[in-house]
């Protein structure tokens, strides 16, 4: 059965600066995790939701998103001719059937909030979802996003994805409060974005996935700067709590930052780890490996 939430947000217009060399020319995004780019596991996790449209939120210099999705003739003649059949499905299923994407330019860095509203014509009055791809979260058996399509439709309004933080880093997220109304969902009184640990209002973090109402948009065209000088939105969502239900939804599965190197090589490894082709290999050369070392 098709879930309900058919447009996805992916805000890709950062620059990468903590990769570089890597990103000098290769957006971040399409860095791999085992044999699939970054926005490739995003986009995945999009469609298991229901998402039919994906909005990419981009800079002048990331076309090579939109490469990686288009076709690629050459490619694909050289595979067919070759009657590679199993690598040619591999190419052609970057973008499933019946799925549209949709490019918007974000002139100016002026935050998460800015980037969101950039998509607001794409996405009209419909309820929609935001990735961060830099969140990469894994379950075995359903993706985050779709776990939240499942709790939205339980309990309506906006949902956001927490996880407990480390207390000393409550200033690199928002940080929600609020009452717990099931195992794992908060219905949420306040957000503050990246407070210092002793004004934290607790220690769950939004992390990368939203599923909002358009209304969010009107909100932050009024949206001021914020932490950091830049369009936060936190702040849209905290003036949303005063008019609709807001959740904190705990999800399954767990989350690797991969926009630093470390949480990148965790993400790696934890892949190759899933995939059977390299899964029994690696665990035996890790030992050594970790000896080496």
């Amino acid at each position: 059965m098709k879930l309900g939430l058919r447009k996805v947000v992916f805000p890709v217009a950062g620059l990468g600066t903590r990769f570089l060399p890597a990103t000098k020319v290769v957006p971040k995004e399409l860095l791999p995790i085992v044999d699939r780019p970054l926005i490739q596991w995003a986009v995945d996790e999009a469609v298991a939701a229901g998402a039919d449209t994906l909005i990419f939120v981009i800079n002048r210099n990331k076309r090579a998103i939109a490469d990686h999705f288009d076709v690629a003739y050459e490619l694909e003649d050289t595979l067919v001719r070759r009657e590679k059949h199993e690598l040619l499905q591999v190419a052609r299923s970057v973008l499933p059937a019946g799925v549209e994407t949709v490019y918007v330019v974000q002139q100016q860095a002026l935050g998460l909030g800015h980037a969101v509203l950039c998509a607001r014509s794409v996405v009209g009055d419909d309820d929609f979802g935001v990735i961060l791809p830099d969140d990469f979260i894994f379950d075995r058996n359903t993706p985050a996003l779709a776990q939240m399509v499942q709790v939205q439709a339980r309990v309506g309004g906006c949902v956001v994805a927490v996880e407990p933080v480390e207390p000393q880093l409550t200033s690199r997220y928002g940080i929600i409060d609020g009452k717990a109304t099931e195992e794992q969902l908060i219905r949420v009184s306040s957000i503050v974005e990246k407070p210092k640990p002793e004004e934290a209002p607790s220690n769950l973090g939004v992390v990368g996935r939203y599923i909002l109402p358009a209304r969010v948009f009107e909100l932050l065209a009024e949206t001021t700067p914020g932490a950091g000088g830049e369009i936060q939105l936190t702040d849209a969502i905290a003036a949303l709590i005063a008019e609709q239900p807001v959740h904190g939804y705990r999800f399954n599965g767990r989350r690797f930052d991969c926009g630093n190197k470390l949480g990148f090589v965790e993400a790696t490894v934890a892949m190759a780890l899933e995939d059977p082709d390299t899964a029994a290999s690696l665990r035996q050369s890790l030992p050594g490996l970790l000896s080496a070392s």
